[in-house]
């Protein structure tokens, strides 16, 4: 998980009512631009579709999080299309046989990583909101010949799958995006089987936001206005079931770091 620290500052939250109106179809644009992006070849972009980049390395979020060998196992689209802040099929120690949901799958580069992981005998599902994100994904699965994958539409507050379905949730830089955090994470907890575990890659601060950044919602697209604090994290999971959290910051930003994408 990233962290980002900020300096402590004094604000008043913005009217959550104006932002679940407003973010949800801000962050469909932003994400259906950044999958005809890649489609029509005129460049990546950069973290959760903020703005073009001309580059897979846009920015010191969503550089290197795919090592070379990964890159191999599937097709460049899925990895152009990709617009997280980590890799969460290496947090989530996957093992042949297993069921894996993706929230927020975007191009599908975590799905087909994970199908590969899971075997012909697991599955991997991703889940995604934007119609042009899963046209770009169902392409990627097919040039990857992957048997083992679904893509649904739908959105991550209201999965699309029966309680006790899968055996491991991730997500990359996606529950950032959504303002109902809580029951994205109950939603997590209700289709995972017993035992099942919830690894993803996200955004999270030390200290207060200045509210020009909360009030902000193309900064909610880029993965910063809607993070939660370490410790509301922490109590948001338990909230939700879950039990072992165990948080594990992989890169660390600091405002003199952050100017440029913020």
């Amino acid at each position: 998980m990233a962290d980002t620290n900020f300096p402590d500052t004094n604000f008043e939250v913005a009217d959550n009512n104006v932002l679940n109106s407003n973010v949800k179809e801000v962050v469909k644009e932003k994400y259906g631009e950044a999958a005809l992006r890649v489609t029509n070849k005129t460049g990546s972009s950069s973290c959760c579709g903020s703005a073009p980049s001309s580059g897979l390395s846009c920015d010191p979020i969503t550089a290197n999080l795919y090592d070379a060998s990964q890159a191999e196992q599937i097709p460049e689209d899925a990895m152009l299309a990709s617009l997280g802040c980590g890799n969460p099929t290496v947090l989530a120690k996957l093992s042949p046989g297993e069921t894996v949901l993706d929230l927020g799958s975007g191009g599908g580069i975590d799905v087909l990583l994970s199908a590969r992981r899971v075997g012909p005998t697991g599955k991997a599902y991703g889940l995604d909101m934007t119609d042009e994100m899963l046209a770009l994904a169902i392409e990627n699965k097919r040039k990857a010949g992957a048997e083992n994958v679904e893509f649904l539409k739908g959105e991550i507050e209201n999965i699309p799958l029966p309680d006790n379905t899968v055996d491991v949730v991730i997500s990359n830089c996606v529950i950032n995006l959504s303002a109902d955090k809580d029951r994205v994470l109950r939603e997590a907890y209700r289709v995972l089987k017993p035992g099942g575990r919830f690894a993803v890659s996200d955004v999270a601060t030390r200290g207060e936001m200045a509210p020009e950044i909360r009030k902000s919602v193309l900064a909610w697209v880029g993965c910063v206005a809607g993070a939660l604090d370490e410790a509301e994290y922490r109590g948001k999971l338990a909230a939700a079931g879950f039990a072992q959290i165990e948080i594990e910051p992989t890169r660390i930003y600091r405002i003199e770091d952050a100017r440029e994408f913020l």
